[in-house]
């Protein structure tokens, strides 16, 4: 009897001492309520509830510890009761209206061109002409040469395909070299004269700044460590008081419903940011994340003049935000503005890869790009600044008619939404020169390739869009430009056939000398071997030379120390070279399956982004990858058994397709990453000499305030975290006896509660009280269990 007691006793103490309850009156309340409970049925909990309420009501400071102090007021009086409500983590709404229109179709729409106005556009289809002989004229000669190399006769339509296949090619590649060229010149001369500046930092008084994360189910400890390390750099600059910050949740797990709100509740405190930081959760996911931003700007867009979009793994300095927001207020025909963040955070030798070619290739392409476009540039979604009130007048998104890929959902929205604020007369520029804005590159292969799949399908419907009434040319050409970039996946892989079975050919075939009857003198094929090496050099030029440009630019502005040096930099860049030709076969297959299953109807799923480097297994690559496999071994042992010459000659493509399966584990892996680290190879700025923003960052994952193993059990068992939670519903929910019960069996047996139980168990207040009272009077070795390891790391 003694051993229960004490065991009681010790469970009666825990969750005193959980409340915050004085250390001087927790053993007083323990002993006060074993005197009134019976030991048979250890059913202590309203004991202890009716004992703490007295307690409070005669003495305000008996919990002098709460959770957080900043909104425990409004969470103490669910604290030991069933209550709901009480709690807002968002501003008052004042509602407006966003709707979606000017969305018919037309061929005639093509030939609606719009009047220059700014002096800009005028300097802007001057540059585009430029472009536009460059491109056609080495085009032009490219397949001019390509029509020497192909042998056309007995095989002309296989002949035709393939020029037809290359020059498409060349053209693709041909507008990223030149795009590199001229930003490597800009890059060299300085800033755009013509691009929107500010004189001065200064921000009006009344000017209001929403910061938006729009999340699904992220991992709340990043997306916070995110937000913690702009919040403090904003504080650095004195302007803080200008800025709000949102995260806008779609999240439909329950373990990540929970975390957010526990999150939100910890930042608060942590920051001190009540009434800066607000947070809210949708219930209904409508458009994804288009639908969310359009949400928030319907609720609470007339309370600000402009908003800067985050993704969940963006960071972005208070100087860089200071600046656009400046550059925004000096110059008002200006819709939006994106910056040209740089990639940081990866351990897994495939993000680092990708993440030091932001840094080395990226500066040149993104001034290139800003060269040609001006004030018709790209949005990308996140790391921009959008003047609201034109943005709800005029980029709201439809649900397009018919199914999927050119119906449906607007999956691409960034894209669109940049025509559509052009289309109403604002400018979008592309800010290459502005530092200070960060962003997470996919940990893995497989990883890219999944968001590449929903991109393609999202890409493709703006082949329907292409037609809309208005929309300028460049963005017509971005549309265009977008389906491309997994178009010419598809388009490298016919070609790649295409040549192949005319080495076949060569070989199966018996060439005819004398096609024509009664001929008197033979028709020789004729090889041109000088142009078919000008030709490869010419495209190994286009392909490579920006790599070799972006290392010179880095050299020249000596800043190859941040790189680990002149050496490590020039492997850095050979080793990525030859990464980046191992793994372009690989996603040339898959952007191929992507556009060809698009092209089908087969839809995208819409699932969490895996942004940790935890690096995959063999079963997973083994699942993705036995095709490429398989087709490597089956393609190259056809080609050396029929035309040897020709398979050396494809060797590099096969031996990718053959190394898919360890090429994708083997990098993914992040001991490999920081092995290459270790060694000085693909250093970057940031991991060299870290910004505040970035020791900001990395502190706070080193020593998350939640726990990573954390779920939606968290409110069943922690009482402020349950209280908390119910503060927060707006309604008592159903009260569904057979989820109760199921729930009530579930804490002592091994029964499990499906995902649409939990979200119901979630939206109750009195089923989460009353599963909570049953976890605390639970047998003591099913609470040990499952508790006593929480109960280690928050005492």
């Amino acid at each position: 009897m003694a051993a229960i007691t004490l065991k009681l006793t010790r469970r009666i103490l825990a969750y005193v001492w959980l409340l915050g309850v004085t250390s001087t009156r927790s053993l007083e309340i323990a002993l006060n309520v074993m005197r009134k409970i019976s030991l048979i049925t250890s059913s202590f909990f309203d004991e202890l509830a009716g004992e703490l309420l007295n307690g409070i009501s005669n003495d305000d400071s008996l919990i002098d510890d709460p959770r957080w102090p900043g909104i425990s007021k409004n969470v103490l009086s669910k604290l030991l009761n069933d209550g709901y409500g009480g709690l807002t983590s968002t501003p008052p709404i004042n509602r407006s209206s966003m709707v979606p229109k000017g969305f018919l179709v037309s061929l005639s729409n093509l030939f609606e061109l719009p009047a220059s106005k700014a002096f800009w556009e005028t300097v802007a289809k001057r540059r585009r002409r430029l472009f536009a002989i460059l491109v056609i004229a080495s085009t032009a000669l490219a397949t001019y040469l390509m029509s020497l190399i192909i042998y056309f006769r007995s095989r002309a339509l296989l002949g035709y395909l393939m020029l037809f296949a290359f020059a498409v090619l060349f053209a693709w590649i041909s507008v990223g070299f030149w795009t590199a060229l001229v930003g490597f010149i800009s890059v060299l001369r300085g800033v755009d004269r013509y691009a929107p500046k500010a004189k001065a930092r200064g921000i009006k008084d009344d000017t209001r700044v929403a910061l938006v994360f729009p999340i699904y189910n992220e991992d709340v400890n990043r997306v916070y460590a995110g937000i913690e390390a702009t919040y403090r750099s904003l504080e650095r600059t004195g302007k803080l008081k200008h800025y709000d910050f949102y995260v806008l949740s779609d999240s439909n797990d329950p373990d990540s419903w929970v975390c957010e709100e526990l999150a939100w509740a910890e930042w608060c405190e942590r920051l001190k940011a009540k009434g800066k930081l607000f947070y809210r959760r949708r219930t209904r996911n409508v458009k994804k994340k288009s639908g969310n931003i359009a949400d928030f700007c319907r609720r609470w867009g007339k309370n600000y003049k402009y908003m800067i979009v985050f993704d969940a793994d963006s960071v972005m300095t208070g100087d860089i935000l200071v600046q656009m927001t400046a550059i925004m207020e000096a110059n008002p025909k200006v819709g939006i503005l994106q910056s040209a963040p740089k990639a940081i955070g990866r351990r897994s030798l495939y993000g680092r890869i990708q993440q030091f070619a932001t840094y080395v290739y990226g500066p040149i392409f993104a001034a290139g790009l800003s060269f040609w476009q001006l004030g018709d540039a790209q949005y990308w979604g996140h790391n921009a600044i959008i003047r609201i009130k034109p943005f709800m007048e005029n980029c709201a998104l439809p649900v397009l008619p018919g199914d999927p890929p050119f119906g449906g959902e607007i999956l691409s929205h960034d894209f669109v939404e940049a025509a559509l604020m052009r289309r109403a007369g604002y400018e979008v520029w592309l800010s290459y020169d502005l530092d200070g804005s960060y962003e997470e590159t996919p940990p893995t292969l497989l990883e890219e390739l999944s968001r590449d799949r929903r991109w393609c399908q999202g890409n493709l419907q703006h082949l329907r869009l292409f037609l809309l009434k208005g929309i300028i040319p460049a963005h017509r050409f971005l549309f265009l430009n977008g389906v491309m970039i997994y178009g010419s996946g598809l388009l490298w892989f016919c070609f790649i056939f295409m040549s192949s079975l005319q080495a076949l050919l060569d070989v199966w075939i018996e060439p005819v000398y004398f096609p024509a009857e009664y001929a008197l003198f033979p028709e020789w094929p004729v090889w041109y071997p000088g142009w078919a090496i000008f030709l490869f050099i010419v495209t190994v030029v286009l392909l490579f030379l920006p790599k070799l440009l972006g290392l010179y630019l880095v050299i020249v502005k000596k800043r190859a120390e941040l790189f680990g040096g002149t050496g490590k930099l020039v492997s850095s860049v050979l080793l990525e070279t030859l990464f980046s030709v191992l793994f372009a076969p690989i996603k040339m297959l898959f952007h191929s399956k992507f556009l060809l299953l698009a092209l089908l109807g087969k839809k995208v799923g819409w699932g969490p982004q895996e942004r940790s480097d935890v690096g995959l297994s063999w079963r997973q690559a083994l699942k993705f990858h036995w095709k490429d496999t398989l087709i490597g071994l089956l393609w190259g042992t056809i080609l050396w058994i029929v035309n040897p010459a020709f398979c050396i000659w494809l060797s590099p493509i096969l031996i990718s397709f053959v190394l898919s399966i360890f090429l994708s584990v083997w990098t993914s892996r992040p001991t490999v990453g920081e092995l290459f680290k270790r060694h000085g190879i693909f250093l970057t700025p940031q991991e060299m000499d870290p910004s505040p923003e970035m020791k900001v960052l990395a502190e706070v994952l080193a020593n998350p305030p939640l726990p990573a193993d954390q779920d939606f059990k968290l409110a069943l068992f922690d009482p402020w975290v349950n209280a908390l939670h119910r503060s927060l519903l707006r309604k008592r929910g159903r009260l569904m006896p057979e989820v109760l019960k199921k729930a009530l069996n579930a804490i002592d047996s091994k029964e499990v509660l499906s995902r649409s139980e939990i979200m119901a168990l979630l939206r109750s207040p009195v089923m989460l009280f009353e599963l909570h009272k049953r976890v605390w009077e639970s047998p003591e070795d099913k609470f040990i269990e499952k508790w006593s390891k929480y109960l280690s790391r928050i005492q």
